[in-house]
């Protein structure tokens, strides 16, 4: 941490696309999701003293580290300010920063980067799954439950048998790699998606377009995973995406006509049979709220908890304070940024 008043990294906001940022091998820092988001810019913190750098090979293979310590690189969606300047946000998900060129003197203190340089009033990060936040003060949000092969494996006994009995049925589970999903498998998830999110009264950023579906399926780095009703019809979905050591229960949707057969038992089942294999803990979020029914169902497939944090960077404070002022918000209230509540 960063003594009083102490500057000891600089940031650097970079306009390309969140290529600094990328990473082939984690789904929320892949091309393929970061080009789906919108992601436009990188974010770039380095030790001072050290030379920025934007990604390159030669900058990549440099050895010497004049300033000690971690570079620190995250996907960013920047955006316009109503009342002038501009802010940023991370994609959905887990992206999280990237560690570039080490991994010393880490957390960062935020108190002691210059954000100047960017030009941003306020930054919103959401960090990665399941490590350890790279900032200090981050602010704990929501608790991720996970299915971890590793540990002995946790259901209830209501939800086994709604399992068996759709298996009875007819039910089955098929797993396809991303890339090789076909437009009518992803015709099939993106209506049960769109009906799931109608019925549950999503917010609109929820509601997600079919090029969407399609650019991060293109990733080798997912996988769709469906569960058949006995007439081999789609009754329920999910996108499974592996990032940073797990497999995430990403995006889901169960088709109304099958609601009351709750396939989507028998498709969590079917993503932890894939996790084990793969042998990864799987991911299964959490709830809109804590302790909300979404969570509770959760919890009957869950053996394992994570905190999930976020930071609430404010890079610019007389301009925060102002905007947030101009717009009636207490500049210290819960909501951030608080100009935009």
């Amino acid at each position: 941490m960063s003594e009083a008043g102490t500057i000891e990294h600089a940031a650097e906001l970079i306009e390309d696309g969140g290529t600094a940022a990328s990473d082939e091998d984690e789904f929320f820092r892949c091309p393929d999701f970061l080009g789906a988001e919108g992601v436009t810019h990188s974010l770039v913190i380095s030790p001072t003293g050290r030379e920025s750098g934007r990604g390159t090979a030669a900058a990549a293979g440099r050895s010497g580290d004049p300033a000690g310590g971690a570079e620190l690189v995250a996907p960013l969606i920047v955006r316009e300010i109503p009342g002038g300047g501009i802010d940023a946000v991370s994609p959905y998900g887990y992206p999280g920063f990237g560690v570039r060129r080490g991994s010393s003197r880490l957390p960062v203190d935020p108190d002691g980067i210059d954000f100047g340089p960017t030009g941003l009033v306020s930054a919103f990060v959401r960090h990665a799954l399941p490590a350890e936040p790279p900032l200090t003060r981050a602010t704990p949000r929501n608790v991720c439950l996970l299915a971890d092969p590793a540990l002995d494996p946790k259901s209830r006994m209501s939800d086994r048998q709604q399992i068996r009995k759709n298996v009875k049925r007819g039910y089955s589970i098929e797993v396809s790699a991303g890339p090789e999903t076909g437009a009518g498998l992803r015709t099939a998830f993106l209506a049960a998606y769109t009906e799931t999110m109608e019925r549950t009264r999503a917010a609109a950023r929820y509601y997600f377009s079919a090029d969407y579906f399609d650019r991060i399926l293109a990733s080798p780095r997912t996988w769709l995973v469906v569960a058949r009703e006995p007439e081999g019809g789609i009754a329920a979905a999910s996108i499974a995406a592996a990032s940073d050591g797990l497999l995430h229960y990403y995006l889901s949707g169960t088709a109304d006509e099958f609601l009351r057969d709750s396939p989507m038992k028998n498709l969590l089942a079917g993503m932890i049979e894939l996790a084990a294999e793969m042998g990864l803990p799987l991911n299964l979020g959490g709830g809109i709220a804590p302790g909300d029914r979404l969570e509770e169902f959760k919890r009957g497939f869950a053996n394992r908890e994570e905190q999930w944090f976020t930071s609430e960077l404010i890079c610019n404070r007389n301009a925060y304070d102002r905007l947030s002022r101009e717009a009636g918000a207490d500049p210290d209230g819960g909501f951030f940024p608080a100009y935009r509540s």
